[in-house]
């Protein structure tokens, strides 16, 4: 991350020809460039704007003004509440993600994209499909045998807002734009911040998937120990090949089979 810094500036130097009577002020670049104390919290910050949990409060609460609110007279939860306010998030937190990295001299291609060839990371975000599903299934079968407790909700609930074609299209356009692109761009800032002033690639890893797998309690605390470990999986992926793609591939495709196991299983 290329926080810009400022050089140090010796002022009233006396010339060659001229003597002086008093020492020029020294002035080192510690007392010119930002602390990394700054740095790290700046970093930190931006983090945490970019956790969605900000934006997502905004919005929600911006559209409650407007007296548009998430569930139906019945108690049903709105598709179009729950699709406008995912895509809308979207947007705004990859026009912050990209204002971050401008704002501190950084190019988005080099941190999002790197130096890989576009196709061959979408191959690669193919291949790691099946491997992201066989790790789902392998850790739900395995609560399931040795920890049923897990298993803390019936039905996810965001099956039942797909009850008819219409609604399966718009939950697909939902998980390729806020899933596959919009978190796999978030998970990449973020660890890239970890990366260079959080303590490190690792601990952002962690860190992020942690709280992507606590996002998705609302699923199940099973559903959230898998999401977490995806996360993890996709983090890993980011910063061994330093691009989105391979990840915002496998996730999106993830999710749109995920979609598909929901129709099935509702006929």
């Amino acid at each position: 991350m290329a926080y810009g810094t400022i050089a140090a500036v010796r002022d009233d130097q006396p010339s060659n020809d001229q003597p002086s009577n008093h020492q020029p002020s020294q002035r080192s670049d510690h007392d010119h460039q930002p602390s990394a104390i700054s740095h790290r919290i700046v970093a930190l910050l931006e983090v945490l704007i970019c956790s969605s949990i900000p934006t997502q409060l905004a919005l929600q609460g911006t559209l409650g003004v407007f007296g548009y609110r998430p569930f139906a007279p019945n108690g049903d939860l709105r598709v179009g509440y729950v699709v406008g306010v995912s895509l809308i998030d979207s947007a705004l937190l990859i026009g912050l993600v990209f204002l971050f990295l401008y704002v501190h001299d950084e190019r988005p291609r080099d941190v999002l994209v790197g130096r890989r060839s576009p196709l061959r990371e979408a191959g690669a975000g193919l291949a790691l499909v099946p491997v992201a599903l066989g790790l789902a299934i392998a850790v739900l079968l395995t609560a399931q045998r040795l920890a049923p407790f897990l298993h803390t909700v019936e039905k996810n609930p965001l099956q039942a807002l797909m009850q008819s074609p219409r609604d399966a299209w718009l939950f697909a356009l939902v998980v390729i734009v806020a899933g596959g692109v919009r978190e796999e761009i978030q998970r990449a800032f973020q660890l890239h911040r970890f990366e260079v002033w959080l303590g490190g690639g690792r601990v952002g890893v962690i860190v992020t998937s942690a709280a992507f797998g606590a996002g998705h309690l609302l699923q199940g605390a099973d559903a959230a120990i898998v999401t977490g470990l995806l996360g993890a999986l996709w983090g890993v992926v980011y910063l061994r090949r330093r691009s989105v793609i391979a990840p915002m591939v496998s996730h999106a495709g993830f999710d749109l089979i995920q979609i598909l196991q929901f129709l099935a299983a509702g006929r």
